[in-house]
């Protein structure tokens, strides 16, 4: 069976894998960002309880940006990303119950985990010690994962969600990893209440979502943005109730919790003693559970919540990632895998 994927690479090696059929120079890409189609011929290896999906929608994270350019030093090339996946289920194992061909499902962050440690059992696959990512990570075997940029994807049924059939699939893609990270934190630190007060530092492919489930828990909120430009839209397309210019002294004397969700590409210091004489509190969280995820999404379905997001082929996928660098996106790139690639 052919599997096709995109690659991407930083200072690609002197050769690739004979299997993958193609040959290039390190020297004539060294430091760029490339990212290739290559066609992979590979045995489908599908167990008991595996579903094997089409691609069809693949959101575009920062952390897919992050990985492929090394920022955070763990890179494993060639890389596949895409962990916002929407496909179709075609083919299930001897042993699923949860999915049938035909059906609509959602794959996020992570496709494995021990199933058996105390997070597991409390349904936090999300913080199991054995947590294998959707991409750019291996399984207990070494078998290397890789992501939502190709034309399918083989995953035990337990890691998959079922899409709301209310819900555009291209528009409910972000919400495998960009809702999530949101949404959970949000109940998990009691924001879900109404007339709790909530800030939303930064506007973009969290940030939006975190205003949108936000308003919905009937939450008061405030955007957080070095960008005044972006007061307009915030208060009038997305609901915030108020702005705030995180440049502006005055206006960020505040008293609160700091919920940490997106990875930094660097080292982040912090000065305690106004952590301490201020009252404030620091905490942090990885996306979701399995049952959290879906929860979220019958949540979304209920309160018609989607990411704005501008679909994109294949071959933009270059362009992409550049204004995605320059955060030049309203809000999250969305890959129309299954009208952009196909084998031949």
């Amino acid at each position: 069976m052919s599997l096709l994927f995109l690659i991407s690479m930083v200072s690609l090696p002197s050769s690739l894998s004979s299997s993958q059929s193609v040959v290039l120079s390190s020297s004539r890409f060294k430091s760029l960002t490339v990212v290739m189609v290559l066609e992979i011929r590979t045995e489908m290896a599908k167990g008991e309880d595996d579903i094997i999906l089409n691609i069809l929608y693949c959101g575009i994270c920062h952390s897919d940006l992050s990985t492929i350019k090394n920022e955070w030093g763990n890179a494993i090339y060639p890389v596949v990303p895409g962990h916002e996946i929407v496909g179709v289920v075609t083919e299930v194992g001897h042993n699923v119950q949860k999915f049938k061909v035909g059906d609509k499902v959602g794959i996020g962050y992570f496709i494995s985990s021990c199933l058996s440690c105390d997070n597991c059992k409390q349904d936090s696959e999300n913080y199991c010690p054995q947590l294998v990512t959707t991409f750019n990570s291996s399984y207990p075997d070494g078998t290397p994962t890789y992501g939502g940029f190709s034309d399918k994807l083989v995953v035990n049924e337990h890691f998959a969600v079922r899409i709301p059939t209310k819900l555009p699939l291209d528009k409910v893609a972000p919400l495998l990893c960009a809702g999530i990270a949101v949404y959970n934190p949000l109940k998990e630190h009691g924001l879900n209440e109404p007339g709790k007060h909530l800030g939303v530092v930064g506007l973009g492919g969290l940030g939006h979502l975190a205003v949108k489930f936000a308003k919905a828990f009937g939450v008061k909120v405030t955007v957080i943005s070095t960008s005044p430009d972006k007061e307009k839209e915030a208060i009038e397309k997305l609901g915030a109730d108020s702005f705030i210019v995180s440049r502006d002294p005055e206006q960020m004397k505040t008293r609160g919790k700091l919920i940490a969700l997106a990875g930094m590409t660097k080292p982040t210091e912090l000065s305690l003693y106004p952590i301490m004489a201020g009252g404030k509190m620091l905490a942090g969280t990885l996306i979701g559970g399995v049952k959290d995820m879906q929860e979220m999404l019958s949540f979304a379905e209920e309160h018609n919540i989607t990411a704005e997001v501008e679909v994109i082929g294949m071959d933009d996928v270059n362009i992409a990632m550049e204004r995605l660098q320059k955060g030049d996106v309203r809000f999250r790139f969305v890959i129309n895998v299954a009208n952009s690639i196909s084998l031949s």
